[in-house]
């Protein structure tokens, strides 16, 4: 069986072993446009004997968590069902993930190093791709082992020209190494379905690095130039592709004890940026359910899964204390 996050506790060959192993020059680079992906005839929406709207009718699709392997479940949903596409896959790390208690972990060794990695991802995005309306939007977390990778793959299925942003995660954690420069950043790759239909709102926060900003009795910054007062938008900056959002800490109250958690603050920015309220958001590697508790909070319908039991029970213990965030 393929590993998939979200596995507890199992071995893999009888041997661990490590990601990573295949040189750059294992994985060609044979596609410069959109590829086709083989297999399965995508399922359509269906009438029920009682002539309602199957479930997986893409304009009944409900707010709804699921133990299943992703590939299956994802193969069952109709196309262009889906506005926003978050997933935080395995990352080809070579050494199993753990945190909390004893079975709260997942086995991250790609026996085939980062060919059998791929032969496990790439069918997954290809269903991704297929579920995404034309509006919708994707974005695939990942780390150094394998987002280069990963990225050429992308580009082959969704086309390089509907290519977003590489989003650099900058999660300010400790440690020093002496080898080189520590590591402290994930990757976000995020394609639109089609570029140009895509929901984008743009987001502000933080302050104007600039000297001699003023504020009017309104309390609107501005600076004054030769031309007169030069307005800033009230609200900050626009974000650029670079975010600087602390990591869990081991004492923060968000920790569920899963594995991987992410920080409400990175899933609620994501969606906020490429979503409407009441338009569906998915995750199929939901593991402890950060991005689901957020769409929640934001007012969004959610659609998730996980091959592990245990994960899929903590995401419906976060939901049922989640309440919609006000306003």
């Amino acid at each position: 069986m393929q590993p998939q996050r979200g596995s507890t506790n199992r071995t893999r060959s009888g041997k661990a072993a490590t990601g990573g192993s295949a040189s750059a020059g294992a994985f060609e680079l044979q596609r410069s446009t959109p590829a086709k992906c083989s297999g399965r005839r995508p399922r359509r929406p269906e009438l029920t004997s009682r002539g309602a709207c199957d479930l997986t009718n893409a304009h009944s699709l409900r707010s709804t968590v699921r133990t299943a392997d992703n590939l299956a479940y994802m193969r069952g949903l109709p196309d262009a069902s889906i506005d926003l596409i978050y997933i935080d896959p395995p990352f080809n790390t070579g050494r199993q993930q753990v945190q909390g208690v004893a079975a709260d972990r997942f086995d991250d060794y790609w026996p085939g190093g980062v060919r059998s990695y791929l032969a496990f991802l790439e069918p997954r995005l290809c269903e991704l791709h297929r579920l995404l309306k034309p509006t919708g939007t994707l974005y695939v977390h990942l780390d150094w082992h394998a987002v280069h990778y990963v990225k050429v793959v992308l580009d082959g299925l969704f086309g390089d020209t509907n290519f977003l942003n590489e989003i650099i995660w900058d999660y300010r954690t400790g440690g020093v190494n002496t080898r080189w420069f520590a590591r402290k950043h994930d990757t976000i790759l995020s394609y639109a379905r089609q570029r140009g239909q895509h929901t984008f709102h743009v987001l502000r926060d933080g302050v104007f690095r600039t000297e001699g900003l003023n504020y009017d009795e309104q309390g609107r910054p501005y600076k004054t130039t030769k031309r007169g007062r030069l307005y800033f938008h009230p609200d900050g900056p626009a974000l650029t592709d670079v975010w600087s959002i602390p990591f869990l800490s081991t004492v923060s109250r968000e920790r569920s004890g899963y594995p991987g958690q992410k920080p409400m603050a990175l899933l609620e920015r994501i969606i906020r940026a490429s979503s409407n309220p009441g338009e569906l958001v998915a995750d199929f590697f939901c593991g402890s359910g950060t991005t689901l508790v957020a769409a929640k909070r934001l007012g969004r319908r959610y659609l998730g899964c996980d091959s592990s039991a245990r994960a899929t029970a903590i995401t419906r213990r976060r939901l049922a204390t989640t309440n919609p965030a006000p306003g």
